[in-house]
């Protein structure tokens, strides 16, 4: 993660732990300590879709290092109006000091990064989503002290959340089940990446037996409103509810990484249980851990 972090494969383990122990830093020591990483620096948010949790933490986050976040609405840019990546990326990088984006492509990002001669960080797009997941591993380790852990994931096991996911478990070796039916059935290819720790499952009920977190998202992601109907009823059979978490392990903790649709992926009784929920524990961590992120990429550049 020295310059860009575009998907899971942009960290290596050491990173991580670096990552862990200066996001625990940021957590504990907030409005106690001033830091100034950021200081000076303009940091563009670029948002093609809508958000609460990922535009929230990071103009947070960005504040509190010291820099200032600049809020770009991809749909008042030019590259809303037909300008490509590429010449986006070039105006930018002589303007800012690094981006983040939240947008549909993949490719659209690596081709911003591929370009920009500053830091690009993926804030989500239709295939990955690398901060939330570092947010979630980072939860997981709160709780558990580690990650040597069981986690499932309920749902559409071709979501960006599940392929991080997975990319997430090879990067700590934890065991990961995506329990999906096959018409979501996870990306063969990110599957055979990340084994022997990932393995998928039709059948929620066998997924789920001693999992120690449980893991869903919504079941209709932005972009996907037309397959609303299809995805209502093909997933229903793998709602997150009591009579499957009571499947998992005794003292399983439940994730999502938000916006919740209590009584379609999640019931609410499970949304809502204070002894299992740790959703807003998780949320909160984005904000640490992409400060963390931020931190680590500013440092490295100006080694």
């Amino acid at each position: 993660m020295y310059k860009d972090l575009l998907t899971l494969r942009d960290i290596n383990a050491a990173e991580l732990e670096e990552l862990f122990a200066l996001t625990t830093y940021f957590k504990q020591n907030r409005g106690k300590v001033g830091c100034t990483d950021l200081k000076g620096k303009s940091i563009g948010l670029i948002f093609a879709k809508s958000s609460t949790r990922t535009r929230v933490s990071f103009e947070v986050g960005v504040h509190e290092l010291g820099g200032n976040p600049l809020y770009l609405d991809s749909t008042k840019m030019q590259l809303g109006r037909g300008e490509t990546v590429s010449d986006t990326a070039n105006v930018l990088s002589r303007y800012l000091h690094g981006i983040v984006i939240r947008t549909f492509s993949q490719a659209d990002i690596e081709e911003l990064a591929r370009v920009a001669t500053i830091p690009v960080i993926n804030a989500l797009t239709d295939d990955y989503h690398p901060c939330q997941i570092l947010a979630d591993l980072f939860t997981i380790k709160e709780y558990s002290k580690t990650l040597d852990v069981k986690c499932v994931f309920v749902g559409d096991g071709a979501s960006n959340i599940a392929n991080s996911l997975m990319l997430g478990a090879k990067l700590t070796g934890m065991k990961m089940v995506i329990a999906s039916p096959k018409e979501y059935a996870p990306s063969a290819a990110i599957l055979k990446e990340c084994a022997p720790y990932v393995e998928w499952c039709e059948d929620p009920a066998e997924a789920i037996k001693g999992a120690n977190y449980v893991y869903t998202d919504v079941w209709v992601s932005m972009g996907f409103e037309e397959e609303r109907a299809k995805r209502l009823a093909t997933l229903a059979p793998y709602q997150v509810n009591k009579a499957l978490m009571a499947l998992a392990a005794k003292d399983v903790k439940f994730l999502h990484c938000l916006p919740a649709h209590r009584g379609e992926e999640v019931s609410a009784d499970v949304m809502d249980d204070s002894n299992m929920s740790i959703v807003f524990d998780e949320a909160e961590n984005r904000l640490h851990v992409q400060k963390a992120v931020m931190s680590m990429i500013f440092r490295n550049l100006a080694k």
